[in-house]
């Protein structure tokens, strides 16, 4: 098996387990199905988690992107949707957002410092 294939996907990996992860912390932190919080964590972990198994499947550089952007929005999410007082959903959002972006980002870093290389 090639270890860079390998290499290249713990990043997806990663970014699929923080999606579920978010999606499903609305139940572990117990918040009301009608909150804003639990709707932008189910969306954004739907999300997260389906644009890392098409990443999984077939890489493309916008996927990796796309990533970023939702990760800086599930970030920003508490004061723009406006659930900043519940710390603990907070929290969970910031926390995944932000390494969701950082994964993507250092995926897109390991693409350009190291681009594939073909055998003539």
């Amino acid at each position: 098996m090639n270890t860079t294939w390998r290499k290249e996907k713990v990043a997806d990996v990663i970014n699929l387990v923080l999606g579920t992860g978010l999606f499903l912390s609305p139940w572990v932190i117990a918040l009301p199905p009608e909150a804003a919080a639990s709707w932008n964590a189910w969306l954004s972990g739907i999300l997260i988690a389906a644009v890392a198994v098409a990443a999984l499947g077939a890489f493309a550089e916008w996927e990796e992107w796309l990533n970023v952007i939702v990760g800086l929005w599930v970030a920003a999410s508490p004061w723009l949707v406006n659930f900043s007082a519940n710390v603990t959903a907070t929290r969970v959002h910031v926390i995944a957002g932000i390494l969701v972006a950082v994964v993507a980002v250092v995926r897109i870093w390991l693409v350009h410092s190291h681009p594939p290389r073909v055998a003539a």
